[in-house]
């Protein structure tokens, strides 16, 4: 079933060092009730006496709770969030796939949630880990930091509970989605909808799942991910070489979309891009500027200056309505958006930067 259907972890598989909790019930933005909530998440270090050494890790749209898993060189000891000092703590989110409560888990009934999953957004994300900080007895954490979508929720974590964490992060990221991001995002959930083993997302029983759909997603996604000129000088109009004829940039993406194929939900998929659709800090608070200048701990904002989904500008627009944030900081290179999981050298001392602001705090 497994790799038929869904890269979800299911029940039957090994957990690895995933930590499985329940939380609670969880009242949604749209006031439904999320049921029984479970969140999966792992740790690094030791948490100290007085539980102020705490860091809390926010993964991208994609990512998990596996830190050193997607973002290789950043976790453990004598490393930017260095595990003999720190404890690190990285959940993954609800309407995930790795673990805690999503499209793929069973629901109340004993089926699996599919079509019946309730909208969550970056907020409601933010409030499973609230909740489950609070089951740990983490009262305030010394950093928040994320890249992409969990940069999103850095940032929800400063305006909606200061009092919980003494400084955040948040790279290659915004205060609000984009016209520009949300029509590319649509078309890659039209392309995971259209498929016809997507069933209506109830798929899980089926023989096959919407791999197709979600590959051409995927393949997407990626172009912006990686930075113009990169993939240019990378492919250009070089030919594979072997006898499907394909463009050797063609072959680098039907890669991507099969890894992802088997570690992914298509039901997560959706449901994670609608929550970093619906992504705007300002709503119900007077607007974004509004948002933004209440925000009262540090801020640590970093750019890439090659990201076309996320381009610099709304870096900037953090930087420029929030009194709290540090100077923008700018990453150099090639490889656009996905340059925060591969100049680990330069991320990595930004990350010490951004630990640095918040023991000063």
């Amino acid at each position: 079933m497994r790799e038929a259907v869904t890269g979800a972890w299911l029940e039957s598989d090994e957990p690895g060092d995933r930590i499985f909790l329940k939380i609670g019930d969880i009242e949604l933005e749209s006031g439904e009730l999320l049921p029984d909530v479970t969140l999966a998440y792992q740790t690094w270090g030791e948490l100290n006496a007085d539980k102020s050494n705490a860091i809390l890790v926010n993964h991208a749209l994609t990512g998990w709770s596996d830190v050193p898993g997607w973002w290789p060189s950043m976790v453990g000891p004598g490393l930017p969030l260095d595990s003999n000092k720190y404890f690190i703590i990285c959940p993954n989110v609800i309407g995930g796939c790795q673990g805690s409560t999503g499209p793929a888990s069973l629901a109340p009934d004993g089926e699996r949630w599919g079509s019946r999953f309730p909208t969550v957004t970056i907020r409601d994300m933010v409030t499973a880990e609230v909740k489950l900080s609070d089951a740990l007895g983490i009262n305030r954490y010394l950093l928040a930091v994320g890249p992409s979508l969990g940069g999103m929720r850095s940032l929800e974590w400063a305006i909606a509970y200061p009092d919980r964490i003494s400084a955040i992060c948040t790279i290659g990221s915004s205060a609000v989605a984009t016209g520009d991001q949300i029509g590319t995002a649509s078309i890659q959930i039209r392309a995971i909808k259209s498929d016809p083993h997507f069933n209506s997302g109830d798929y899980y029983d089926g023989e096959q799942g919407p791999n197709e759909g979600m590959g051409i997603a995927r393949r997407i996604a990626h172009l912006t991910y990686r930075g113009e000129t990169e993939m240019d000088v990378r492919f250009g109009r070089e030919l594979q070489g072997d006898e499907t004829g394909r463009f050797a940039v063609e072959s680098y993406l039907d890669h991507q979309a099969g890894k992802l194929a088997k570690r992914f939900d298509a039901n997560t998929y959706i449901a994670l891009t609608e929550a970093m659709n619906g992504h705007d800090v300002g709503r119900g608070r007077g607007g974004v500027a509004a948002a933004l200048a209440a925000i009262k701990v540090p801020v640590l904002v970093v750019s890439i200056e090659t990201d076309r989904l996320f381009p610099p500008r709304l870096q900037e627009e953090i930087v420029a309505l929030t009194p709290s944030a540090a100077p923008l900081e700018s990453i150099s290179s090639p490889f656009g958006h996905d340059g925060f999981l591969i100049e680990v050298e330069v991320v990595g001392e930004l990350l010490r930067k951004a630990l640095a602001l918040a023991e000063q705090s």
